[in-house]
């Protein structure tokens, strides 16, 4: 039974009046029961966790975990790009020179995505990742690369499902979400991490304070389940060669390398 009704919490379609119930139990002491049957039936990870499962006061706080000290060390090599979230990466490409992302067979408007032309065009032939959290997953985001934070801004108002069925059937779910994008000036460009909520109106929290972000410093988390999208311009990053989508993977892993424009490997 505990199955259907998290998919029911999950999977909704979402509207603002039921974003605010559900927000209003998952914040609430009563919704701590459903701790233990959550995390068995996604089979959280709790040994990994910083707390105990019974010092969590609701749902919302253990699907916003933190985990214990050590538990995703960040490959430190200097040009490494690392990923952002424990997730599976579904999709990655090219981004068009009409400025659009192909995933799961449908096109995304990069403009759309980001809000304007001016901070779209200058990923025009460059590359994408998606990266798809489940409500299994640790859900705070950590910086892929290190650098100079140069904007970041906030669009959408809705929040509809992004898991595998959102993105295939719903309306342009990627680039109407609420979401967040961080655009970051790194050693060689620039690179954009945009951060898509689900469900909850607001679903996403950014916590760096500084301008300049380290890789693998924690910048953000989810209330729900999510997606993160990295932009890079064209010809500055290159993915791991045996990294096939779909592939899961954990903070802190290597998933690519940046590099000068034009180099290989």
């Amino acid at each position: 039974m505990f199955q259907y009704i998290y998919r029911f919490l999950i999977e909704l379609t979402n509207k603002r009046w039921t974003s605010a119930l559900l927000q209003k139990f998952s914040t609430s002491s009563i919704s701590r029961i459903l701790i233990p049957s959550f995390a068995r039936i996604y089979k959280v990870n709790l040994q990994e966790a910083e707390l105990s499962i019974n010092d969590f006061p609701n749902l919302h706080q253990f699907f916003i975990r933190k985990l214990k000290a050590g538990s995703r060390p960040i490959n430190q090599e200097p040009e490494s790009v690392v990923s952002p979230v424990d997730a599976v990466l579904e999709e990655d490409g090219e981004i068009t020179a009409e400025l659009s992302v192909i995933i799961k067979d449908k096109p995304y408007s990069l403009i759309d995505m980001l809000g304007s032309q001016e901070k779209a065009k200058k990923y025009i032939n460059g590359t994408y990742v998606l990266l798809y959290l489940s409500p299994s997953h640790y859900h705070r985001i950590h910086s892929p690369f290190g650098g100079r934070v140069i904007d970041q801004w906030t669009l959408g108002n809705t929040s509809y499902p992004v898991n595998k069925y959102g993105i295939k059937y719903g309306r342009e779910t990627l680039s109407k979400n609420f979401r967040k994008i961080t655009e970051v000036e790194h050693e060689f460009g620039y690179g954009a991490i945009v951060k898509v909520g689900a469900m909850f109106v607001n679903s996403i929290e950014t916590i760096y304070e500084s301008e300049v972000i380290e890789k693998g410093e924690e910048i953000a988390y989810f209330s729900f389940g999510s997606t993160v999208i990295l932009l890079f311009e064209e010809g500055f990053f290159e993915k791991l060669a045996d990294l096939h989508a779909p592939a899961d993977v954990k903070v802190g892993e290597v998933i690519g390398y940046l590099k000068y424009k034009g180099e290989k490997g």
